[in-house]
């Protein structure tokens, strides 16, 4: 079964109706032993961090998530279920993450910078994500590709090689990541047209 989390920020049915369009079924869920009872994990998020984290820690999710990034099971973040992974974001203060991959969460700022005038925040709408390596997910898609984008802050991981697409907004930040069995996407497949389906089929067939 692939576990859609449930943690009260999340864009759920939009995530589940992506996969039942590509013929993938996915339960939503909301307690720790269905977590860790699924043979994949994804996890979404619309929000803001702090609130997650604490919606996470409330409902006993934090531990069955660490667990099953760090086993084979397949995981995808979407959004801010990629920035929740990193180790801490500076969105309205400070707060701890996950910590599954070091790094932190920045929010894009602009000033002082000529090249990047007219850009607002959030980044919101369509913008091109380049490959920056071979990715499972990602199959025969060629690079760069548009994807669907809302948000205010960007991760910023201490290793760089976990990054595998990158998009430009004022410079270049890390839209997706992929270590071992652990994949994430700053952008939303699920409203990102056939190629954010194709995303999650391959996903699915891990």
């Amino acid at each position: 079964m692939i576990a859609i989390v449930n943690y009260g920020m999340g864009n759920l049915r939009s995530v589940q109706k992506a996969l039942e369009q590509v013929g993938v079924s996915a339960g939503i869920v909301s307690v720790p032993a269905e977590v860790a009872r699924a043979e994949k994990v994804i996890l979404p998020g619309v929000g803001a961090f702090g609130d997650a984290m604490a919606n996470l820690r409330e409902r006993g999710l934090v531990e069955p998530l660490i667990e099953a990034a760090r086993s084979d099971r397949p995981f995808l973040g979407i959004c801010l279920g990629l920035q929740l992974l990193f180790d801490v974001s500076y969105e309205e203060g400070e707060f701890e993450g996950l910590g599954i991959i070091p790094g932190q969460v920045l929010r894009f700022s602009f000033s002082g910078r000529p090249e990047a005038a007219g850009l607002k925040v959030p980044h919101m709408g369509w913008n091109q994500v380049a490959w920056t390596k071979p990715c499972p997910l990602l199959g025969n898609l060629a690079s760069p590709q548009y994807f669907y984008f809302v948000h205010s802050f960007y991760v910023s991981p201490v290793d760089s090689s976990v990054s595998c697409g990158l998009c430009d907004y004022g410079g270049l930040f890390t839209a997706m990541i992929w270590r071992d069995n652990l994949y994430a996407t700053q952008f939303h497949p699920e409203k990102s047209q056939k190629v954010g389906l194709r995303i999650l089929e391959n996903f699915a067939r891990l």
